[in-house]
């Protein structure tokens, strides 16, 4: 029997997942929760084999929640439920521990189809969410040379290694350190000790004056 517990705040949507999965021989829902604090208590007592995780809840959220319930419960299959394929929220996932995903629009039996084959070790990646991984893995792949102004650069004397030039490009979309380091698949306080570096080459250790230097030094003009 897979044991399965669906967390996700919106009443209708968990209440149809449960109606959908406890259908099935195999199959029985433990437990629906509202909130990611709720389900890292509640994978601690029921100890289910799969927890059905929503990503954008109250209290706490569903990565911050699977996080912990891979470091409490390591056995415990977790499998994000998402309507979307944002980058930033797959990259994390992935680096936090989570088992695969499951698209909320999906038919009912495939829905079924991805919990069986989840709970036999298999990865989950539909291939919406596999498509934006391999797009974000691919534009990290090179040195993003042709994106700098390497003439601005020479001018002022600076220089950056292919990884500073990763940590600089994510900066300068808005990021923080904790997202970086899970774009890259690093460790926060590496990331940390990298952007230290970089601030010591353009001569300024505030975060956004920082962003508007290498905006303006760095990156070519759009024309």
């Amino acid at each position: 029997m897979i044991r399965i517990l669906i967390a996700d705040d919106q009443t209708l949507l968990r209440d149809g997942l449960q109606t959908i999965l406890n259908l099935e021989d195999d199959m029985e829902v433990v437990k629906v929760v509202g909130n990611g604090q709720e389900a890292c208590e509640a994978t601690k007592e029921l100890q289910p084999n799969i927890v059905l995780m929503d990503i954008k809840m109250p209290v706490m959220d569903g990565i911050e929640a699977m996080k912990r319930i891979k470091r409490e419960s390591p056995g415990t299959i977790v499998l994000i439920l998402t309507t979307f394929a944002e980058d930033k929220f797959i990259v994390d996932s992935i680096s936090g521990g989570a088992d695969g995903f499951l698209l909320k629009d999906m038919p009912g039996d495939r829905i079924v189809q991805v919990v069986r084959e989840a709970a036999q070790g298999h990865v989950m990646l539909p291939v919406a969410i596999a498509a934006k991984l391999a797009a974000r893995l691919s534009a990290f792949s090179g040195t993003g040379s042709d994106t700098f102004n390497e003439a601005a650069l020479k001018q002022r004397g600076l220089t950056f290694t292919e990884r500073e030039r990763k940590i600089i490009l994510l900066m300068l979309e808005g990021q923080s350190n904790k997202q970086i380091a899970g774009t890259l698949f690093m460790s926060e306080g590496t990331v940390r000790n990298y952007i230290s570096v970089i601030y010591n080459k353009i001569g300024t250790n505030d975060r956004p004056k920082a962003v508007a230097l290498l905006k303006e030094l760095v990156l070519q003009d759009a024309e």
